[in-house]
């Protein structure tokens, strides 16, 4: 039986965990979730790095959601460099999930961009476990995760 973490915080103002969670278990069976929260995105790292270690998980979904203030940006990407550094100490995947405050016009869309990026994400966690072949149908196909797709670029032959 494989083991998806779930790393999430308490400063998000979305239940993102939920989100990946709920998207998690409309896609099969096979695995068990652990889910640990931290206090904020710094903590997200050691978060990981638990959950590999205590837990034993195959793979870690990590989500926060830093504030739009330029100490937020700052903060986030420190954390995406831990969670960078923990990915390859582990050998494993930690799926970074990030949605800043600012990225979104108004609380609704924030709310509705938070809830579609964890569970794309989580898509992409289950996959990556239990049929990595899947996504390689998609390279290239300019996917995002939240926001409308980007598509690929035109080549001109």
């Amino acid at each position: 039986m494989k083991i998806i973490g779930i790393a999430d915080t308490t400063f998000a103002r979305y239940d993102m965990g939920k989100s990946a969670i709920d998207q998690l278990k409309s896609m099969g069976t096979g695995f068990k979730i652990v889910r640990y929260t931290v206090p904020g995105i710094k903590d997200l790292p050691v978060a990981s790095k638990i959950l590999f270690d205590k837990y034993n998980c195959d793979i870690v979904i990590a989500l926060g959601m830093p504030g739009g203030k330029e100490i937020d940006k700052m903060s986030a990407h420190e954390a995406a460099q831990g969670l960078i550094q923990v990915q390859i100490m582990e050998g494993k995947h930690v799926l970074v999930v990030f949605v800043h405050e600012d990225e979104a016009k108004d609380e609704k869309e924030l709310a509705w961009l938070a809830d579609k990026r964890a569970r794309e994400h989580a898509e992409n966690a289950y996959y990556l476990i239990f049929d990595p072949e899947h996504l390689q149908k998609y390279a290239g196909k300019g996917l995002r995760q939240g926001f409308e797709d980007v598509g690929p670029v035109r080549e001109k032959y």
